[in-house]
C-alpha cells in the first residue's frame, strides 16, 4: 500500500470521529464568546490541564472498550487517585524527586493494575463491569490508606508541566505522547486484532487470533494510560488529593461514547475518546461560566452518558442493519432467466 493509500485509509478509519470533532469546534467557540478572556495566552495553560485530565481518561477508557465483551474499566478514576497519593506520599515524601523513578513507579502501578484487570476479564472471564469494580473500591481504599487527607507536595519538574513550555501548555506533550503510542500500535497487528475481538470474538478466535491474550494487552495498556492520567492530576494539583479522582470514571464512559466509539467493542481510537473528552469539558467550562451548581454538574455528565448511549445504540443498530443487509444472498441472473423460463 502507497503513502496516498495509507492516507486515505487512515482518513477513512478516522470518519467515526468528525461529529464529535465538529462538537468540539462548535463549543470552543462557544467558550470564547461566553468568556472573552478563554483565548487569552495566559489562560491556555490551566484550560488545556484541566482537559488534559479527562482527555487522557477517556484514551485509557477506550482500550478496554475497544476490546469487546461490554469491556468497561471502572477503576480508571481510583487508580488515578492512587498513583498521585504513590507519587506525593511513598515517592516525594521520601525525598525522591527524578523524573525517571517517579515515571517508571507510576507507570509500574498503572501495569500492574492493568494486568490484574486484564486477568480477570480474559483468562478467568470475570466480567469487566464486575473485575474492574472490585479494583475501583480496592483502590480508593488504598489511597485513603496513604493519604487520607489532602496534603503534600510534588517536584518543580512535575508543577511546571501544569504550566507553559514557551508558547505551548506542557500538558498537551501528555496528550500528544498517548496519542503518539497510539498511532504507533495501529501500524501492528495487534490494532487489527484488537478490533476484530471486539467485534466478533469467535471469528476472532477462528481467524487464529489469541482472543484472551490481545484483550489482556487492551487492559494493561488502559492502565499504563490511566497512570498517564495519574500523573497529569497530579501535575494539576500539585499536591495529592485523595477525593477528586473518582468522579473522573463517568465521565470517561461519557466521553468514550461520544467520541463515537461502539461501547460493544471493534469500533473507533483513541482520537474519537481524546476529542469526546475535549467535548466534556468544553461543556463542563460552559455551565461553570454560567455558574450552575455541583449538583447540577452531576446531572448533566449523567444527561450526557444517557445520551452518549443511546447515540452509540442507535449506531450500532444501523450497522448491523447495513451488516445483514449486505450478507443476504443474492439470486444470480441466469438462475432467474431460468426460473422465469
Amino acid at each position: 500500500m502507497n503513502l496516498g493509500a495509507r492516507v486515505r485509509h487512515r482518513l477513512y478509519g478516522s470518519a467515526y470521529a468528525l461529529p464529535v470533532l465538529v462538537a468540539v469546534i462548535v463549543l470552543f467557540a462557544l467558550n470564547g464568546i461566553v468568556d472573552g478572556r478563554f483565548f487569552a495566552p495566559d489562560n491556555w495553560a490551566p484550560t488545556v490541564g484541566g482537559a488534559a485530565v479527562v482527555i487522557i481518561r477517556a484514551m485509557a477508557q477506550a482500550l478496554a472498550v475497544l476490546s469487546g465483551r461490554a469491556g468497561v474499566d471502572l477503576s480508571v478514576g481510583p487508580l488515578a487517585g492512587l498513583v498521585n497519593a504513590v507519587v506525593v506520599v511513598e515517592i516525594v515524601g521520601r525525598g525522591i524527586t527524578s523524573p525517571l523513578v517517579i515515571i517508571a513507579v507510576a507507570l509500574g502501578v498503572g501495569l500492574l493494575s492493568g494486568a490484574l484487570n486484564g486477568f480477570l476479564v480474559a483468562y478467568l472471564r470475570v466480567p469487566a463491569i464486575v473485575a474492574t469494580l472490585g479494583t475501583y473500591l480496592a483502590y480508593l481504599g488504598l489511597t485513603l490508606e496513604l493519604l487520607p487527607t489532602p496534603g503534600g507536595s510534588v517536584p518543580v519538574w512535575l508543577a511546571q508541566l501544569a504550566g507553559n513550555f514557551g508558547p505551548v501548555p506542557g500538558m498537551l506533550f501528555l496528550i500528544l505522547a498517548v496519542l503518539l503510542a497510539w498511532v504507533l500500535l495501529t501500524t501492528t497487528a495487534y490494532r487489527r486484532n484488537l478490533f476484530a475481538v471486539g467485534d466478533d470474538e469467535r471469528a476472532a478466535y477462528t481467524a487464529g487470533v489469541d482472543v484472551a491474550m490481545t484483550r489482556f494487552v487492551a487492559y494493561c495498556a488502559t492502565g499504563v494510560v490511566a497512570a498517564v492520567g495519574g500523573l497529569a492530576l497530579t501535575a494539576l494539583l500539585r499536591s495529592g488529593d485523595p477525593g477528586v479522582s473518582s468522579v473522573y470514571t463517568l465521565q470517561s464512559i461519557a466521553a468514550v461514547g461520544l467520541g463515537g466509539i461502539a461501547l460493544t467493542g471493534g469500533r473507533g481510537g483513541l482520537l474519537g475518546a481524546g476529542l469526546g473528552g475535549a467535548a466534556l469539558f468544553l461543556v463542563q467550562n460552559l455551565l461553570s461560566l454560567a455558574h450552575v451548581g455541583l449538583n447540577a454538574l452531576q446531572v448533566a455528565y449523567g444527561a450526557i452518558l444517557l445520551l452518549a448511549i443511546a447515540l452509540n445504540s442507535v449506531a450500532s443498530l444501523l450497522r448491523r442493519r447495513r451488516k445483514d443487509a449486505a450478507a443476504l444472498p443474492t439470486v444470480a441472473e441466469p438462475d432467474l432467466v431460468q426460473a422465469a423460463a
